[in-house]
């Protein structure tokens, strides 16, 4: 039951409790119940909204930026992912294989905010070897969202 109702709310976290019930095929108070046990063992950690930010008039520029450290003695990478997730402007950050350790995604109103952090913020800190920051210049799909959808042609059709 918790994989599939996971599943479910993954994708619409506003599903009303009684759809839910009904699809999953039990009884609401259950569904309730089971949400309350998955938020207080910390498997479900917060409600989002997906927010297309280019059709509104707010300046937002988002950044991936991947960052090599020398991993500290008994911490691992940890105590560095610590550190920089304690930023406000840092959105995640993930421990990943490949030619970096880090991956971090953050925003700033301009690329020069963006990139200010990068220089002063976080290639400052110790243990951070190098940095490689890429700017997302559109975001076709987010988190199983499609956000670039094609408009339909209204026009009508000509027939000789």
């Amino acid at each position: 039951m918790r994989e599939r109702l996971l599943s479910i709310i993954e994708k619409n976290s506003r599903i009303d409790l009684k759809e839910l019930a009904v699809i999953m095929g039990v009884e609401e108070i259950d569904i309730v119940n089971e949400l309350a046990a998955l938020e207080s063992e910390g498997i479900i950690c917060g409600y989002h909204t997906m927010i297309d930010w280019e059709k509104t008039s707010v300046d937002k520029v988002t950044a991936l930026i991947e960052v090599r450290v020398t991993p500290q003695r008994g911490q691992g990478f940890d105590h560095m992912a610590e550190r920089i997730y304690k930023y406000p402007e840092v959105n995640s950050v993930y421990l990943i294989s490949g030619g970096y350790d880090l991956l971090i995604t953050l925003e700033g109103k301009t690329i020069k905010d963006v990139s200010s952090f990068v220089s002063d913020k976080l290639s400052t800190l110790d243990s951070v070897l190098s940095t490689a920051t890429h700017f997302i210049l559109r975001k076709y799909k987010d988190h199983g969202t499609i956000l670039a959808k094609k408009d339909e042609d209204t026009r009508e059709k000509v027939t000789p």
